[in-house]
């Protein structure tokens, strides 16, 4: 009896130890009870609305715990949407949180004592405060993600010391979460770092030198607002450990280093978007890594053959554009000299291509034969030594770089340069001994502190002939009877050439005077296209300004000049325009009358015409001051663009005129206005919507209109402002781009070039938008989303749609993936058969990758061509495409529209041929971009 009640008391006994071992810490209790309470959807955790033990059996859900304490809450994409309780680290024992990907709200609670917290992962929620004392005592951390919380978004935040404790850190991620200030040295400091992250915030300075000793094997930094990281990156080259380096989206400096190649375990580097200059070190070409993105710097030099997987190059200032080809011997002379003064980026940023005599090398100047014959880079702020490498450009005559910080000596081998006649190194810091140059050379040394004396200056008299005792400390000045002789010769000379230039003055101002005052009725005068092939393809154009009744002549200068002054501007118009009288503009649009009026847009008002001869026409009229300099600047870039372009998908331009305050440009006429109209106001104007094969067939022909623009011309075209109210559509539908007036001409050998921000939002590229620096790239992303407008019927932005789909590429990336929301979001008026979803797919996939975040990951346009080309059901164009001029459909009209302004104005307009050979014969017409002038869309 005594043994039963014994086995009795200890089943009893061993019950109680249970069930108090099941219950919950009640201050654990009341933090997850507080959780839930804040939370606007609490049913999402499925936690019992009765019962007070989240530890006991069975477990709430999400809930993990030992000895009666929480030691884990794990919540990750449920949805949740509230903010934390603010007595959070009150949970002694939790060692592993999971919040990310949720909608948690309001101010971060303090982590602050928290010593046995190992794992926090807060990313993707909407806190937008952190408290100072978060970080303090996370003694035991390892992992930390706070990416993608709107953290202190006014002022920003910097990570703290405190952070530096934790000693055991191994994963650090906390991109786009508004810090601010430089990269703290500390981090490179934590011996047990494996992976920091840091991208999308608005971080400074230069990389911490501490990082030469990090064993980290993952270093993002890319993508910093505000300007972004700066300082060379020397420093990532003792790195021995990284596997994955992401720099790029900031103003690093400096050449890539030359020890990069002994980063053996490297796989992934991204250098893209920074002010990187110099060569390409050989070592860095001889890593053999998965992924190499080298794109917008200032790298120069030849191309070198990559063992890289993956490697993109492109908008640098290289020397070459096929890999392995060397430099010219002059440009490889000059690249020397230029790395001696270690690759100062005003320079960098402005010497490109392999002919220092094609290119604008800055500071840089060559004689007839194409030679350098002279450097003149005074107060260039160099810095740096001088490279032997000048002593191989035989035909330099000066070398001037005055007033700079170069040091070191003289190289000898400039003693041989037998065209040498002025050598400026005044105010510097070289140091003797100078070498013994001919008497015919002119050396300046003064103001170097090393040279205390003409002693020092001058080799001995018998080298030079006559003794030097210059107290300006010239040593090779010639004072002999000859060289006064030959001074008087020259100043003869000069006061000759004076007495004429006074002449031809004279003949410029006061013979005109003399000459019959031209009328309003011949103030101008219209001239035929020249051929476009013709070698000597620019022409002068006498215009008359009637406001003062002079004339003054038209010359050339380069697309987007400053001008200030329209009359007196210098404007690059190649031969291949019409100069058309302002009289004959306002009889055929009855006075630019508001009944003819077809459109606005940022340039001006837009009027229909028509000839006496039935051709219709399309003239777009300035509203802004012809003063005005962003007015001016579009004028003169939409006249010299659009002498270099013929294609069959580009707007045509007929004509101009400048007359006064008169600024006009005349186009062929399209008859059914811009696409915009047929995509987002066809109900309003009562138009039938468009099909999709005539959507496929529109998007071709934009395509083919950019590919030519970006690599088919003879220049590299830059559009800017790609857009729907931009694609205008003839009779038949087919599309052509229009509106040039921000167009930019990339230089020879380079698709990019650095400008002010220009373009439409909704449309501007993400790289541009930031960067300012535009590449053929932006144009695609572009085409990108015109595409996407062409699928949905939707604008490119729209305020009054929901934030999550206000701005069309954002949404449109998130939901093209889904085939179900991809149909949801077809523009209703299209006819869906299975047929035209399989395109639809196609076409949507083409409009993601082109609007990819990174340039370097969109196509080019002939992809856009290749991928469309064999959509276009029974397409057959009358001319063949691969003709990128208009053919001869498209002289007639030009012919009679000749005749008609020679016969009805003839008073008017004065009607001549700028070649003998070309009358009676029908002249090439010029063909290009105009503006939006069907379009009721402003820019």
């Amino acid at each position: 009896m005594g043994d039963g009640l014994r086995r009795v008391w200890i089943v009893v006994l061993l019950n109680c130890i249970v069930l108090a071992c099941g219950v919950t810490d009640p201050n654990d209790l009341n933090i997850l009870i507080d959780f839930k309470n804040g939370l606007e959807n609490p049913e999402l955790l499925k936690w019992p609305d009765k019962g007070d033990d989240p530890c006991g059996e069975p477990l709430w859900p999400h809930i993990f715990c030992a000895n009666g304490s929480v030691t884990q809450i794990q919540v990750q994409n449920l949805g949740l949407k509230g903010p934390l309780p603010q007595n959070f680290n009150s949970l002694k024992k939790l060692y592993n949180i999971g919040l990310q990907r949720n909608h948690f709200n309001g101010k971060l609670p303090t982590f602050r004592g928290l010593s046995e917290l190992q794992y926090a992962y807060l990313d993707y929620n909407e806190f937008d405060t952190i408290p100072s004392d978060f970080f303090v005592g996370l003694s035991s951390l390892l992992v930390l993600a706070l990416d993608y919380n709107p953290l202190n978004q006014t002022t920003g935040w910097s990570i703290p010391s405190e952070l530096g404790d934790s000693a055991q850190l191994t994963n650090l991620s906390m991109m786009n979460c508004n810090m601010v200030g430089p990269v703290p040295d500390f981090l490179g400091k934590l011996s047990s770092l494996n992976a920091l992250k840091l991208s999308y915030n608005r971080l400074s300075g230069d990389i911490p030198e501490s990082f030469g000793q990090s064993l980290m094997q993952i270093l993002w930094l890319n993508d910093q607002d505000g300007g972004g990281m700066s300082g060379p990156i020397d420093v990532i080259a003792n790195m021995s450990s990284l596997t994955q380096l992401w720099l790029h989206g900031n103003q690093f400096t400096g050449t890539i280093p030359v020890n990069i190649g002994a980063l053996s375990s490297l796989k992934d580097l991204n250098l893209n978007k920074n002010q990187l200059v110099g060569l390409i070190p050989q070592s860095l070409a001889d890593m053999e890594l998965d992924s190499l993105d080298l794109n917008n710097n200032h790298l120069m030099g030849p191309i070198p053959k990559f063992k890289a997987g993956v490697v993109s190059y492109d908008s640098n200032s290289f020397c070459q554009l096929k890999p392995g080809v060397s430099c010219s011997p002059e440009a490889t002379s000059l690249l020397d000299f230029l790395g001696g003064m270690n690759y100062p980026l005003n320079l960098a940023s402005q010497w490109s291509g392999n002919d220092p005599c094609e290119g604008p090398w800055l500071g840089v100047s060559c004689n007839s034969k194409l030679e350098v014959s002279s450097i003149n880079l005074p107060r260039y702020n160099l810095s740096g030594r001088l490279s032997p490498s000048i002593g191989e450009l035989l035909s330099l005559v000066e070398i001037r770089l005055g007033e700079n910080n170069v040091s070191g000596t003289v190289p000898q081998n400039l003693t041989e340069l037998n065209s040498l006649r002025l050598l400026d190194l005044s105010s510097n810091n070289l140091e003797p001994p100078l070498p013994t140059f001919q008497e015919s050379v002119k050396v300046l040394i003064e103001g170097n502190p090393l040279f205390v004396s003409n002693r020092t200056l001058a080799p001995p008299s018998s080298a030079r002939g006559t003794p030097s005792d210059s107290p300006s400390l010239q040593p090779t000045k010639l004072r002999n009877n000859s060289s006064k002789k030959f001074k008087l010769v020259i100043a003869g000379v000069i006061a000759i050439g004076a007495i004429i230039v006074l002449i031809v003055i004279f003949l410029c101002i006061y013979l005109p005077k003399k000459r019959k005052e031209p009328s309003k009725a011949s103030s101008s005068i219209v001239v035929h296209p020249k051929d476009p092939s013709d070698p000597e393809n620019l022409v002068k154009v006498a215009i008359s300004d009637n406001t003062t009744g002079s004339l003054f002549t038209q010359t050339t200068t380069s697309i987007g000049s400053d001008s200030s002054n329209a009359t007196e501007s210098s404007y690059m118009i190649e031969a291949g325009n019409l100069v058309i009288s302002v009289q004959v503009l306002r009889k055929v649009t009855n006075n630019f009358s508001p009944e003819n009026e077809v459109g606005r847009g940022g340039f001006g008002t837009v009027y229909k015409g028509e000839m006496e001869s039935g051709i219709q026409i399309a003239v777009k009229r300035m509203e802004a001051s012809p003063t005005s300099s962003k007015a001016s600047d579009e004028f003169q870039a939409e006249i010299a663009a659009l002498s270099k372009v013929r294609h069959r998908h580009l707007v045509s331009l007929f004509g101009y005129s400048i007359e006064g305050n008169e600024r006009l440009l005349v186009y062929e006429y399209m008859p059914q206005g811009a696409l915009s109209r047929h995509l987002f106001h066809w109900k309003t104007l009562k138009l039938q919507p468009l099909p999709w094969t005539t959507r496929l067939t529109i998007a071709l022909d934009v395509a083919r209109a950019m590919e030519y623009l970006h690599s088919l011309a003879r220049q590299t075209f830059i559009h800017r402002d790609l857009k729907s109210s931009n694609i205008l559509l003839d009779d038949k539908f087919r599309a052509k781009v229009s509106d040039f007036g921000l167009v930019k001409l990339a230089p020879d050998g380079q698709r990019s070039v650095v400008t002010r921000l220009a373009g439409t939002f909704g449309y501007l590229a993400p790289e541009y938008a930031v960067m300012g620096k535009i590449t053929t790239k932006a144009d695609v992303y572009s085409y990108g989303v015109v595409l996407m407008e062409l699928l949905t019927g939707l604008t490119a932005l729209d305020e009054r749609r929901s934030e999550e789909s206000r701005h069309l590429a954002e949404w449109f990336w998130r939901i093209r993936s889904s085939k179900e929301k991809l149909k949801a979001a077809i523009d209703p008026p299209l006819d869906t058969t299975e047929e035209t979803l399989e395109s639809i797919s196609i076409i949507a996939e083409l409009a993601g990758h082109c609007t990819a975040r990174e340039p370097n990951h969109r196509p080019d346009m002939c992809h856009a061509v290749n991928v469309l080309s064999p959509l276009v059901e029974e397409w057959k164009p009358t001319v063949d495409e691969s003709d990128n001029s208009f053919g001869n459909d498209s002289s007639p009209p030009l012919l009679q529209m000749l005749k008609a302004w020679k016969e009805s104005e003839s008073s008017t307009v004065s009607y001549n041929s700028l070649s003998d050979n070309s009358k009676g014969s029908i002249p090439e017409r010029p063909a290009g971009l105009a503006d939006s002038f069907n379009s009721a869309d402003a820019r």
